[in-house]
């Protein structure tokens, strides 16, 4: 037998038991289709049913106004409510501190702003006068924006004492003879610029929209890592590792027969995911599907790698399952997914690009939404962490089964 056909006999048994591998992870997926539907559709249900019950906005803050009687300022609600804008739900001014604090701390209202009683006597001689603004709020982020609402309400009402101060002094001047006072409306003097947002993104998604490429990545990752987790334990556990130290499979075919085997049902999920993040909750599409492809492939082979290390750390299912969900929590902490990443410290930014999903959920994002990939460095990162995580575990699993 020639060495080229001792060469293409080896190259068809390595074929043949890489297949053999594929087949049998593929049929263990079969028995349980249910586990498999719920993988795919139940995301998207939450999603479809998230897009309907979600506005993208943020309701008024209910707000009682403590206006002092000596303050001469006006008590009804419908002027006070002009100035708040549509961020504060005016809904009483009342005379009492003492009432309005009583309600706060029973929750009938969210927050409690004091006018001072002594305002235009403190204009008048030229000092600054202070609103004091009253919250009753645990949520730190409901905090802050109570906080930023009651700057937006007090710059409003800043505007409106300049404003009704510039009417007075027009009149004043047109009294004294001079016409052309007016020529500048009260409301310009008050606020001469404002603010006209022009939003150059390629695409304004809904909220759905923008947070269905994230979700899919995150789908993508916690299944390749919990799938390919429990079958190298369940391996383990039952046996078949051993069989594999005594056959003539090699650990880099372990390697790659798993890899091979749940990357295929990972890209078929992904597959009918697109097609139900595109067609059926109308998630914009902008770049090729070329990139978006190659991306998810990144994406599965280094949630491939990290759900391999697992399993090879693991000494039971139990322990791999509690590890997966670790993962899971980390990644929907620190990957952009429910905060910012960039709203992190330095140290911890860059340690949640060691997680795929955090480069995955930007590059699927770029595409999608922009057409482009705009951190060419995020997908290197990526493909650095399939390749580190896929030998690292090679090397790991080679010694297991290289022990007697």
């Amino acid at each position: 037998m020639s060495v080229i056909a001792a060469f293409f006999i080896e190259i068809a048994k390595t074929l043949t038991r890489l297949l053999a591998f594929i087949g049998r992870e593929l049929v263990e997926v079969r028995r349980r289709p249910g586990v498999l539907a719920s993988l795919v559709f139940g995301p998207f249900l939450v999603m479809a049913i998230f897009g309907i019950g979600y506005s993208g906005y943020r309701k008024p803050l209910t707000t009682i106004l403590v206006i002092p009687p000596q303050s001469g300022l006006p008590t009804d609600v419908a002027s006070y409510q002009q100035v708040a804008g549509r961020f504060l739900d005016i809904q009483a001014v009342v005379p009492d501190e003492a009432q309005a604090t009583q309600r706060l701390a029973a929750g009938d209202v969210e927050v409690v702003a004091i006018a001072p009683g002594d305002a235009k006597q403190r204009f008048e001689s030229g000092q600054q006068s202070e609103i004091e603004v009253q919250i009753d709020i645990a949520d730190p982020v409901q905090a802050a924006y109570a906080g930023l609402m009651a700057d937006t309400f007090a710059n409003s009402v800043n505007q409106e004492i300049i404003r009704r101060a510039a009417e007075e002094g027009q009149q004043n001047a047109v009294q004294q003879g001079i016409p052309n006072a007016t020529q500048i409306p009260p409301e310009v003097i008050a606020q001469p610029t404002k603010a006209n947002v022009v939003n150059i993104a390629p695409t304004i998604p809904t909220v759905v929209g923008y947070f269905g490429p994230a979700v899919l990545a995150l789908i993508l990752q916690h299944m390749a890592v919990t799938l390919i987790a429990l079958s190298v334990v369940r391996d383990r556990i039952s046996g078949a590792i051993e069989l594999f130290r005594v056959s003539p499979v090699s650990s880099w075919e372990v390697v790659a027969g798993k890899i091979l085997g749940f990357g295929v049902l990972c890209a078929a999920i992904a597959i009918v995911s697109l097609v139900l993040l595109v067609a059926g909750l109308n998630v914009p599409m902008l770049g090729s599907f070329g990139m978006l492809g190659a991306i998810i492939a990144l994406l599965v082979a280094a949630s491939l790698g990290l759900g391999l290390l697992i399993s090879i750390v693991s000494d039971s299912e139990r322990q791999a399952v509690q590890l997966s969900l670790l993962v899971l929590l980390a990644s929907v902490f620190f990957s952009g997914f429910a905060v910012p990443i960039s709203e992190f410290t330095d140290a911890v930014r860059i340690a949640a690009y060691a997680i795929p999903v955090t480069n995955g959920i930007t590059l699927m994002q770029d595409v999608m939404l922009r057409g482009e990939i705009r951190e060419p460095w995020q997908a290197a990162i990526l493909a650095a962490t399939a390749l580190i995580l896929l030998l690292l575990c090679w090397l790991l699993l080679r010694r297991n089964m290289s022990r007697a």
